[in-house]
């Protein structure tokens, strides 16, 4: 069976706000089909990578591609990139507004002019997959927190992106709707996407994920398979005190 193909790397990547300096020397890499997680203490740099990736906080130095393009300020590779990339926000960043059929149409229809009845039947198929298609015509104020972020999942999905990366999905949800969120990472990992996500809920991110990445003053102090981490406590310990 061959190795998981390297889709995004990172390359000695840098990044300061001011004086303080976030991102250290970063290398590391995400495979295709993986389920990738960072942990690390708050502060550590999690969420100034992934954003990163998304070039939605530009890394000062070093680089990052994306299945072997660079990420920078080019607008159209970016554009094409962004294409590729499905990012879930830790607050939902749904628009209050829109019901949740919209929310997931608004960009297909905006960005890639899709006529609005096959955007709605793609996003029918999404939401019937994240399990609320009886709740299309409902705004966001009127569902759950685990709902509003399963339709923020779904509306990651439909520009079939090859990444879908996820700030902190499971921060404020019940036991059972982290389950249900994990199943759905999964099956889109076993798909073929890559999940990159930000996770302080280490029982569920030892259970779902491929590999481990521990992030320690703003570099990688430890990345391993999620059962060698599991294996050896004492790197939790060290590097989140716990």
């Amino acid at each position: 069976m061959s190795a998981p193909q390297a889709f995004i790397v990172a390359d000695h990547v840098c990044k300061s706000f001011g004086t303080h300096q976030v991102l250290r020397d970063v290398s590391t890499h995400f495979s295709t089909g993986e389920v990738t997680v960072i942990i690390g203490a708050s502060g550590s740099g999690k969420s100034t990578l992934l954003r990163a990736i998304n070039r939605l906080e530009p890394h000062d130095s070093g680089t990052i591609t994306i299945d072997g393009v660079p990420v920078t300020d080019d607008a159209a590779t970016l554009q094409k990139q962004r294409c590729e990339v499905g990012m879930v926000f830790q607050q939902f960043n749904l628009f209050g507004h829109l019901s949740v059929l919209d929310n997931v149409t608004l960009a297909p229809r905006r960005v890639r002019r899709t006529a609005r009845a096959q955007a709605n039947e793609q996003a029918m198929l999404l939401l019937r997959r994240v399990g609320l298609q009886d709740h299309a015509h409902k705004y966001p104020w009127q569902l759950s927190g685990g709902q509003q972020q399963r339709v923020a999942i779904a509306r990651a999905l439909v520009r079939d992106p090859k990444i879908i990366l996820l700030d902190e999905p499971f921060e404020g949800l019940a036991p059972v709707i982290v389950q249900d969120i994990m199943r759905i990472c999964r099956e889109l990992a076993q798909a073929g996407q890559t999940i990159f996500l930000i996770e302080q809920n280490l029982a569920a991110t030892l259970a779902l994920a491929s590999r481990v990445y521990i992030i320690n003053n703003g570099h990688v102090a430890h990345e391993g398979p999620a059962q060698e981490i599991k294996a050896r406590p004492e790197l939790l310990q060290r590097y989140l005190g716990i």
